[in-house]
């Protein structure tokens, strides 16, 4: 299977640790990845809360802060989980932003579900040889969109499921709340990234010129988006702003003014789902070049006052980068009180992933530090 099967190795030997039965139920499964979570948070390669997580030896630095906005519980949260599938070379991040009486609940509960669910379908994927063996021949073009099209499948798989699950959680009302999930696999030098909703990934590379330079890897799934819209209105839902809030376009039932969502994709919501509403994610890749320095991943309480080319500015010139996250969303704060005074000040939350210990260029990108 070479290198391409490099990708399932580590799984496949926590299950072979955890002595996991040949023809494993999905029960078995679920437990075995759910008993890896606990073991990589023992040993602090779990990041939830607010803070940095820099494993020994490895290349990535995850920062991590999130702060309360004016409208009341904080519905933003994170996950960053060092080792993913128990192998060395990967990291999982992930940012939800929550919404509706119950977004917090739902926003915690996709967070912890997702990168078990991804995992255990990734088990499946296992046994399933057309899938994770390459065919003989392809050059390393084709291997890579074959890895592509296999990261494809599980997260489509993983948010069907994530959504299905969360629908039927006993203990959770998600009829009129949801959340937003956008996050980040990284695999060696490859990223892959999913996003469901309107948050944002923004990655910082060197251009030609030496100049650290913003590109938005992901799309903010608003509902006026053409193929957005095109869906919400074929599936009999509308799009369309209240008076005092030009610009800002919602999805609503076909005959009430109700549930008002600003994002077209999202997990839960059911009340809306059957008019357009979908936990589909948009998933992508980029292969890491020297060039490349670091991502950021933002709730839209940043989006909405800092530009992607600030966001990386500020992250870029912090003095230590396990700090990152914070004063980018302390800059935030600031512009938000600057240019929306009066309005209250949503959740504002970021995760900043670093791809090199150290630039080998020169520019203004500041060494990791121990967190």
């Amino acid at each position: 299977m070479g290198h391409f099967s490099s990708m399932f190795n580590g799984l496949a030997r926590s299950f072979s640790i955890k002595k996991a039965k040949k023809n494993n139920s999905k029960s078995d499964v679920k437990e075995a990845v759910e008993e890896m979570a606990r073991e990589a948070k023992k040993k602090e390669l779990i990041l939830k809360s607010s803070g940095c997580i820099n494993a020994d030896g490895s290349n990535n630095l995850a920062s991590v802060f999130s702060k309360r906005g004016e409208k009341g519980v904080n519905q933003d949260c994170a996950i960053v989980w060092e080792g993913f599938g128990f192998e060395e070379d990967m990291i999982f991040c992930g940012i939800f932003d929550g919404h509706g009486p119950w977004g917090h609940f739902v926003a915690k509960q996709v967070r912890n579900s997702m990168p078990i669910t991804l995992l255990c379908n990734w088990q499946e994927t296992l046994s399933q040889t057309t899938l994770a063996e390459p065919k003989t021949g392809l050059d390393e073009s084709d291997k890579t969109l074959q890895r592509f099209a296999v990261w494809k499948y599980l997260y489509l798989k993983t948010c069907a499921d994530v959504d299905q699950e969360l629908e039927h959680h006993r203990k959770i009302d998600s009829f009129n709340s949801g959340t937003t999930a956008l996050t980040v696999v990284r695999q060696g030098e490859v990223i892959y990234v999913a996003n469901v909703g309107d948050s944002r990934a923004v990655l910082a590379t060197v251009s030609e010129d030496g100049s650290l330079t913003a590109i938005q890897l992901t799309v903010d799934f608003k509902p006026n988006i053409p193929q957005e819209e095109e869906r919400i209105i074929g599936c009999n839902g509308r799009v369309f702003c209240l008076q005092d809030e030009p610009g800002v376009h919602r999805v609503w039932q076909p005959e009430e003014e109700s549930p008002g969502l600003a994002m077209s994709r999202a997990f839960g919501d059911y009340c809306i789902k059957e008019y357009g509403l979908v936990s589909v994610p948009e998933v992508t890749q980029r292969h890491i070049s020297i060039r490349d320095q670091f991502v950021i991943m933002a709730t839209d309480g940043v989006w909405d006052v800092i530009t992607n080319q600030e966001a990386i500015d500020i992250v870029s010139s912090t003095a230590e980068r396990s700090k990152a996250a914070k004063r980018l969303v302390e800059q935030a704060v600031r512009a938000w009180n600057r240019k929306r005074r009066g309005i209250a000040m949503d959740d504002i939350s970021a995760v900043c992933l670093f791809f090199h210990s150290s630039s080998s260029l020169s520019h203004d990108i500041h060494p990791a530090t121990t967190c």
